[in-house]
């Protein structure tokens, strides 16, 4: 006969079903609906059996916790998961993480019920990423190999955009860029079919945190990106630009000082603030009097759409001082923006940006990048990246004698060893005399030659 104290086990019922028994443990309520969850069990030939059986596997959840075996797939809990956290991030980073999620896990092991992913499984995941990943398809490099094929056409102007994008089956636009960067000499980089070992390091990341968000809604035990191994960064072959020099970077300068937006590429050059802050800059932020920049709002593109952030990190919000150099290039760009604004009256753009086109819009960010290659093209300079202007920035600042302090407030950089240092004991009106050298090194550079430039395409 079975002790009867084990009936007062709280949590654990054990009773006859025909001639068999069974019995069913009750979990803590949901903390939500207030439901519990349940463990049944059955066909135990005794009631002895199935007390035994009840308190082994009520010893067990007392123990750790217990996960319920379930059919749910990849597939549906990042679905449920991404609906979750869409609120918690910013545009940029749901944007990302979704289109890592669609491309490259679900595709892959989206199948797989949740709790059969393990280690092991992760493992081959990243290794095939690394091989095999890439999903898009090289538009670019059948469009530059057709042109190469027919450069000689129109005095070796090549096919027009028109024949292009007939030919390799792309959008007329996309055609006409191509065009345009392949008579400047800018050819596609090699096509690789696997992803970027930093590509592959941005999905288990995601994993990591969603497969962690998943052992707290008690869907798995572990996670088990927790002990996964990303495989070894390796060699590509592929240099990397190196920043210009100050005269590599007057050489730019010079020709980008023709450009409406020659305030906008000063003080990319002065400060080495990124596309997004420079695009995030009001008016109202701007003081020449004192000779300061407030930043803190941003212009970002997020697939293919421009949308407005409030920067990257908490570090990106700052006021860095202006050099002489700089704040004479501003000032003529504010005279023109006045101008420009009373030509078009009630019609101008109510923003109040600081780089805008002539009706007060702002540009699209991939707009500046486009603007800042031709740019580059037309100084005939070494081609570097937009975003290596700020690495430029920097570079010359540390040559030339900057506090390393001084400068990390200056580009709003944030990294775990220097985050409370940054926040505690931010520079105000230090970085005077860094503004000063860097903008006094730029100017006479730009002044020394003058030289003339081949036109844009």
């Amino acid at each position: 006969m079975a002790n009867s104290n084990r009936r007062r086990v709280p949590g654990v019922t054990v009773y006859r079903r025909g001639k068999k028994w069974s019995y069913t443990i009750y979990g803590e309520p949901d903390i939500l609906t207030g439901k519990r969850d349940r463990i049944n069990a059955g066909g135990f030939d005794s009631e002895d059996s199935a007390w035994a059986s009840a308190l082994r596997k009520h010893a067990e959840i007392d123990r750790g916790r217990k996960v319920k075996p379930s059919t749910r797939t990849v597939e549906q809990f990042l679905t449920e998961w991404l609906g979750s956290v869409k609120h918690s991030l910013k545009p940029s980073a749901y944007e990302n993480y979704s289109t890592n999620v669609a491309a490259y896990i679900i595709p892959k092991i989206g199948h797989r019920k949740l709790q059969d992913i393990s280690v092991p499984v992760l493992n081959a995941f990243y290794v095939h990423l690394l091989e095999a990943g890439r999903v898009k398809t090289d538009g670019n490099g059948r469009m530059y190999e057709y042109w190469r094929d027919h450069r000689t056409l129109r005095n070796g102007l090549g096919p027009t955009p028109t024949e292009l994008s007939k030919a390799c089956g792309t959008s007329y636009q996309a055609a006409k860029e191509a065009v345009c960067r392949y008579r400047r000499g800018r050819v596609p980089a090699e096509y690789l079919t696997g992803l970027s070992p930093k590509s592959v390091r941005n999905v288990h990341r995601l994993l990591h945190r969603a497969l962690s968000d998943a052992v707290a809604w008690d869907y798995l035990v572990f996670n088990p990106a927790e002990h996964a191994s990303l495989p070894r960064e390796r060699r590509r072959g592929r240099s990397i630009p190196q920043p210009w020099s100050v005269e590599e970077l007057a050489q730019w300068l010079r020709r980008a000082q023709e450009d409406r937006f020659a305030g906008m590429w000063v003080l990319a050059a002065t400060t080495g603030m990124r596309r997004s802050e420079l695009l995030g800059v009001r008016r109202d932020s701007l003081d020449l009097g004192a000779g300061t920049l407030t930043i803190d709002e941003t212009l970002i593109s997020v697939a293919g759409r421009a949308e407005e952030s409030d920067g990257k990190t908490e570090a990106g919000v700052r006021t860095v001082s202006l050099d002489a150099f700089t704040i004479a290039a501003l000032r003529r760009h504010l005279a023109m923006l006045d101008v420009e604004r009373q030509a078009f009256g009630p019609a101008y753009a109510a923003g109040g940006w600081l780089f805008v086109w002539e009706n007060g819009q702002r540009p699209h960010p991939d707009t500046v990048t486009g603007m800042f290659n031709r740019l580059v093209d037309a100084a005939d300079s070494r081609r570097i990246g937009l975003h290596d202007v700020r690495h430029t920035y920097s570079t010359l600042s540390l040559d030339s004698g900057i506090e390393p302090k001084i400068l990390s407030d200056r580009v709003g950089h944030s990294n775990p060893t220097v985050t409370f240092q940054i926040y505690a004991h931010r520079s105000t009106g230090r970085d005077r005399t860094a503004a000063e050298i860097i903008g006094r090194l730029i100017e006479e550079a730009v002044s020394g030659s003058e030289g003339t430039a081949p036109e844009a395409c």
